[in-house]
């Protein structure tokens, strides 16, 4: 049976130092300020530098994050941090940005890429489709199922990461806008404020209070099952943590790989909500996953604090070495040590001396050898060739061992660089984007159900986008010169075999003459692509900057929506060839969500549509779609149409419909096509604020 990796988090070099004494394989760590947790301390070159040098001489890989979205200005800083990463011999790289991914691939094409859980990979198709992209391995959606992970694990052909133990998002990860519309700090740029840690109320009976806070995952008590799934690699969240948390983790998920028991209660002592879940993966989803920090949960985690520092503190034996011992006579005693990546040291001492009572024998020089203690080294194996009548005393002895493992510990500290080749920036020609023949933006819309499809928008819209299930249940009321204009829209998220019913769904559409397919998640584009549409990106690519929308404009798609977490400014300074769009009006959806906020009651009595209200009395509406997921929308529209000359270097805006009825669809469409001033409560979203 394969070896698991046990990945653990490094915030800085204290939690390192821990994951390492504590039997972590591998360690994942951010260096300034292109990673997801741009508010732990992270890594400079001289912490790395002492952090490259520990992991090194213990066999321990590591992972560094570069998995943020990225502007186009931060183009040097990418360059920098992937030259950094080659200096010192780093062994992946955990990406979101397939921009980024593209420079990686040239600057650095012997450094591995694992797609990042920020790259939202939950299925069989975007896991191939992130291998075709030089991905060596994905780190799968924390949502996903035991069923589902199997079937990644043993058809895609690429290593699997899987979240066993730490906090876990209510958003699908990759998909959150909820820190940055009401924070004005990104997930998707490191900087989460964790507004689902507030207090939000559905109104309904037995609600917490706290409907968008979970329990923390811990599948420590199930690491048998996992093994058995296939996966490659156990990863413990956890980088804004302290030290004994991740003493306390990595040492119960190493004994619990070892066959033993983990314990659980201490796990909870240092960090929980109210205890820990396995509903994602038991594929049971409700009330009991959600939890909040107790006072009692604090306590606990004070009164093991002491004894987790102590074993954060001590290094574990995990380097097997052989020793070869060699006395004989009128020769000097030697000592040579070899570990199993063929580093080798070999020592000397003075002659040995005739004895005068018990001679050296092989077992004493065992028993002095394999006193390793406070060492990572482990005695694997030892040959000794020792003649008759001989003595190396014990000190000697032990001295000969320390003095070859040291030698042999500078030996595996040294750093190899990895190639890296400096890329000056691409001239990225400035866009010219297409117009309609009056000079105007042309217009798609966003329908979440087909009542809301009106002569007004046939006429006026270029393209039409309808969830599939929607357009399905009422095709047959559609004429050709509509569904020639109509775009399919996958779900945002499409979890294990609901993607392969998606076929013959789509396999339909394009009987009924249905040529246009959107998508916003990257196995959707490969499926589009494999099935023949005309493939449009949609806002959940995240794409902030040219090399991602080349990347994109390369995987077959026809144009895209821009991340509506850009400045106006920064959006329209993207350069490149694809034609982009950005959301011009519609309430943001700031949340998707696999486990809704409100279904307290059960599903059977409801609408599909509720709310939640925040600490400051906002009102949010929660939309559920074919009761598999819910995305929860900002309270007030984007409002752009008096705006709409500020977009002349987009090829469309898009009219985002959520719940609004026909005729007021025809009446913002009135307003977007004469130039209105707005006549409702509005926000002017991300466009023109500073997001960090």
């Amino acid at each position: 049976m394969k070896k698991i990796e046990l990945l653990a988090p490094a915030g800085n070099l204290e939690s390192l130092l821990a994951a390492v004494h504590s039997g972590a394989d591998a360690v994942y760590f951010g260096y300034g300020e292109l990673n997801a947790r741009r508010n732990a301390k992270n890594f400079d070159e001289d912490s790395l530098r002492e952090a490259s040098r520990i992991c090194k001489e213990r066999g321990v890989k590591m992972h560094m994050t570069v998995n943020t979205m990225v502007y186009d200005r931060e183009y040097e800083q990418v360059m920098r941090t992937l030259e950094i990463a080659c200096r010192y011999g780093i062994d992946a790289l955990i990406v979101q940005d397939l921009g980024v991914a593209a420079l990686v691939r040239k600057a650095a094409p012997e450094m591995p890429m694992h797609a990042s859980t920020q790259l939202t990979v939950h299925n069989l198709s975007g896991a191939l489709e992130a291998k075709q992209l030089g991905f060596s391995r994905v780190v799968l959606a924390r949502e996903m199922s035991r069923s589902e992970i199997a079937a990644i694990a043993s058809q895609a052909q690429i290593e699997t990461e899987v979240f066993v133990h730490g906090a876990l998002c209510m958003c699908v990860s990759g998909q959150c806008y909820m820190s940055s519309v009401i924070g004005e700090r990104s997930g998707n740029r490191g900087l989460c404020a964790q507004p689902c840690r507030l207090p939000f109320s559905s109104g309904r009976k037995g609600d917490s209070g706290y409907a968008l806070s979970l329990k923390d995952l811990s599948l420590a008590h199930r690491v048998q099952e996992l093994v058995q799934l296939g996966v490659d690699s156990f990863k413990i969240e956890g980088r804004m943590k302290r030290p004994e948390y991740v003493a306390a983790a990595v040492s119960q998920f190493k004994q619990a790989l070892e066959g033993q028991q983990a314990d659980m209660d201490l796990m909870a002592a240092v960090f929980s909500r109210s205890g820990f879940t396995q509903g994602y993966f038991d594929g049971k989803l409700g009330q009991e996953m959600f939890g909040t920090r107790q006072k009692e949960d604090v306590l606990a985690g004070q009164k093991v604090l002491k004894s987790l520092n102590d074993l954060a503190s001590k290094d574990v034996p995990r380097v097997g070495v052989d020793f070869v011992f060699s006395m004989c006579k009128d020769q000097p005693v030697t000592l040579c040590v070899q570990d199993q990546e063929g580093h080798q040291v070999q020592v000397s001492g003075p002659l040995p001396q005739e004895a005068l009572k018990a001679p050296t024998t092989e077992e004493l020089v065992h028993r002095s050898l394999e006193k390793m203690g406070g060492t990572f080294y482990m005695l694997d194996g030892l040959r000794c060739q020792l003649d008759d009548g001989l003595i190396c005393p014990a000190s000697q002895l032990n001295a000969l061992r320390r003095q070859a493992l040291e030698q042999l510990t500078e030996q595996r500290g040294e750093i190899v660089a990895k190639p890296f080749y400096r890329l000056e920036p691409q001239k990225v020609q400035k866009h010219q984007p297409k117009r309609q023949p009056d000079g105007s933006l042309p217009l798609r819309a966003y329908l979440r159900q087909l009542s809301q499809l009106t002569e007004e928008l046939v006429e006026s819209c270029e393209l039409l986008i309808l969830p599939l299930a929607e357009l399905l249940r009422g095709a047959n009321r559609l004429d050709k010169k509509v569904l020639e204009k109509i775009a399919v829209s996958l779900p945002r998220v499409v979890f294990g075999d609901d993607l392969l019913q998606l076929v013959p769904k789509l396999e339909e559409c394009l009987r009924l003459g249905v040529r246009h397919l959107s998508t916003g998640n990257l196995g959707g584009v490969r499926l589009g692509r494999e099935l023949g549409f005309i493939v449009h990106g949609e806002f959940g690519l995240n794409i902030a900057n040219a090399g991602c929308l080349q990347a994109y404009e390369q995987l077959g798609l026809r144009d895209c929506l821009l991340s509506f977490e850009l400045s106006m400014a920064r959006a329209k300074g993207i350069g490149g060839n694809l034609p982009r769009g950005l959301l011009v009006y519609g309430k943001l959806p700031l949340m998707i969500t696999r486990n809704c906020p409100i279904r307290l009651g059960g599903c059977k009595d409801c609408k599909g549509v509720g709310t939640l209200t925040d600490r400051k009395k906002e009102t949010f509406e929660v939309r559920c779609t074919e009761r598999a997921y819910s995305e929860i929308f900002n309270a007030k529209p984007v409002y752009l149409a008096d705006r709409m000359e500020e977009l002349d270097s987009f090829d469309y805006g898009l009219l985002y419909f959520t719940g609004e009825g026909p005729k007021q669809v025809d009446r913002i469409l009135k307003q977007y096509t004469q130039l209105h001033q707005p006549m409702q409560e509005i926000t002017r979203g991300l466009y023109y604020r500073n997001v960090k």
